[in-house]
């Protein structure tokens, strides 16, 4: 007897087809979904065949729903691109760990989560994350984090309105910078490593590393990203292509 196909959990919609950024890259799959904690029932992670990772099983609410999120979207997205749908591994640092051929990247906020993926072919490394915008007094409080003394210069010549936008876009970029180059460099590294130094209007940016991370991404590298703003969230990706 076969085994019973994965039906829908009660917190999660359906992943679905997306790309809220303003520029479509070639070969990546994008799919998201909204889930809600507060509906996440006891069965869902079985109802979806999906054996949670330890601390996923005894996490709290939140931490349990949008981990099914993201993987639900993960395996949607693969789906698509491959014909073949799985649900990656978490690994270290809670990097996902992919099917051999295939780079991605998942993230999930205030109830939406998404995935990304890309045949290693033609992508080395992928970094998406979501945020919802800083409010403005949380953003003065993180910036001396998060920003580089340059950025902390241009965060302070912004007009009061901008500056949180601004905070939100960097912590994002430099999550999805993280994400797109751990499995490159197998190591931690942290906010003031890399810095924004070009943002068009048309959504592209570029960061720039500020340390050497091994002997390939050395201090000067940059990296090309882009963000796009929707409903109050902030999306950002980074990439390293395979050429």
């Amino acid at each position: 007897m076969s085994a019973p196909k994965p039906s829908q959990p009660a917190c999660c919609s359906v992943p679905e087809a997306d790309w809220p950024l303003p520029q479509v890259l070639p070969g990546l799959t994008l799919h998201s979904c909204r889930f809600d904690p507060a509906q996440l029932a006891a069965d869902d992670f079985a109802r979806s065949q999906l054996t949670p990772p330890p601390g996923i099983a005894s996490a709290a609410r939140k931490r349990q729903s949008e981990y099914l999120a993201g993987r639900l979207c993960a395996a949607s997205a693969l789906r698509q691109l491959s014909g073949t749908p799985s649900f990656p591994a978490r690994g270290a640092e809670n990097a996902p760990c992919w099917p051999q051929g295939i780079t991605g990247s998942i993230t999930h906020s205030h109830g939406w989560a998404a995935a990304l993926v890309g045949h290693s072919a033609a992508w080395r490394g992928l970094g998406l994350d979501a945020e919802n915008l800083l409010p403005p007094a949380r953003s003065e409080r993180l910036a001396g984090e998060i920003l580089t003394p340059a950025e902390l210069q241009h965060f302070q010549q912004l007009a009061d309105e901008q500056r949180a936008t601004y905070l939100t876009l960097c912590f994002s970029l430099k999550e999805s910078l993280f994400k797109a180059l751990y499995p490159l460099v197998r190591r931690r590294f942290y906010f003031q490593a890399a810095a924004l130094v070009e943002q068009a209007d048309n959504g592209r940016v570029r960061l720039q590393l500020r340390e050497d991370l091994d002997a390939e991404w050395t201090r000067g590298t940059c990296l090309e990203g882009q963000f796009g703003i929707r409903e109050e969230r902030l999306l950002s990706l980074v990439w390293v292509p395979a050429c």
